[in-house]
């Protein structure tokens, strides 16, 4: 029961690494030209993966830059950076190095469900790469040299994108958050530090990079990732043995019924929608398998991301209009008929 109650809660995974190259200031005091080098330098120590593609903040238009977002290729901040910022992104877009953020590299690995040890050791066969022709800012006592103090020792963040619903709707997510904080762990919302857990999305990863090695933080997360997990498939069991079962199943049909049938919606209800949806799914209420093909749809719905599929830019109305007629449609066909 606890293995069928737990589907759909483990979205994601990410690894990030952050690196400083030795001889260079941290960006916050780079100058352009220095920038360039850098870009230039970690560009050619990647020429023999052949699928990366190169992209300069400078030379995108905005509306480029905010579907990489989107898709959780680069950061806002890095779109910040115009000027300096670059980005490497390979073909399949499940890998992508942030140049000049708020460190020289972040490279990150981000793969579907819960395998903290292949995302790791995809971004390390790249990372180790890159050592061998640019040399890493690095001293003994305090490992890799980062801009943020946060990040010294690893410089590395193990994440883990997890659905949260039931336990956002009894309360006992505050509980979870202040577990997480006493391993060391940080909850956070969708988009990482500062955003809201839009759609019972949440972060899960690790705070604590000094005095502990890559290992470690990787089984401390998915040991608690794991916890969360089972806390989550225990509030669901809650809630279908609770007097507002009913009222819920109400709330879930009626957002299937809105998404399938309204002529014009935002991303905003889109979301949220598909989210009631989703744990519709995950409660039996609705027959749907694939609920994973949900969390997919939520970011083809963005308004980035419609502008891409339309290859052109969508008046507000148009994308609303565009994701009601597609997005609809795309949910209709997950219902098992």
């Amino acid at each position: 029961m606890t293995n069928n109650l737990a589907k759909g809660t483990v979205v994601s995974t990410r690894i990030r690494l952050a690196r400083n190259l030795d001889g260079y200031p941290f960006p916050a005091k780079l100058n352009y030209k220095n920038g360039g080098e850098i870009i230039r330098r970690v560009s050619s120590g990647l020429s023999k993966f052949d699928n990366f593609r190169l992209v300069y903040m400078d030379e995108i238009s905005e509306e480029e830059g905010v579907l990489l977002v989107e898709n959780h290729l680069i950061s806002p901040n890095l779109l910040k950076n115009s000027r300096g910022g670059a980005a490497l992104i390979n073909g399949e877009e499940f890998l992508s190095i942030m140049i000049n953020e708020e460190d020289h590299l972040r490279e990150q690995c981000i793969v579907k469900g819960l395998d903290l040890n292949l995302a790791y050791s995809t971004i390390s066969e790249i990372d180790e790469h890159l050592a061998k022709s640019v040399k890493f800012a690095f001293d003994e006592q305090l490992g890799y040299l980062t801009a943020c103090p946060t990040n010294l020792g690893t410089g590395m963040r193990a994440s883990v994108m997890l659905f949260l619903p039931a336990l956002t709707i009894s309360g006992r997510i505050n509980d979870v958050i202040r577990s997480a904080n006493t391993l060391g762990l940080t909850v956070r919302g969708m988009y990482g530090e500062g955003s809201k857990a839009e759609g019972y999305m949440y972060q899960i990863s690790n705070e604590r990079t000094l005095g502990i090695d890559e290992s470690e933080i990787l089984q401390v997360t998915e040991n608690a990732v794991r916890k969360v997990i089972e806390y989550e498939a225990s509030a669901r069991s809650l809630i279908l043995n609770g007097s507002a079962t009913l009222s819920l199943k109400d709330k879930c049909l009626r957002s299937l019924g809105i998404l399938t049938n309204c002529a014009v919606i935002s991303s905003s209800e889109f979301d949220e929608l598909c989210a009631n949806v989703k744990l519709g799914a995950c409660l039996g209420y609705i027959d749907i398998d694939d609920v994973d093909a949900i969390d997919s749809l939520i970011i083809k719905m963005q308004p980035a991301n419609l502008n891409a599929a339309a290859r052109r830019q969508l008046t507000c109305e148009e994308r609303d209009t565009y994701r009601a007629e597609q997005g609809g449609k795309k949910i209709a066909a997950l219902i098992k008929k």
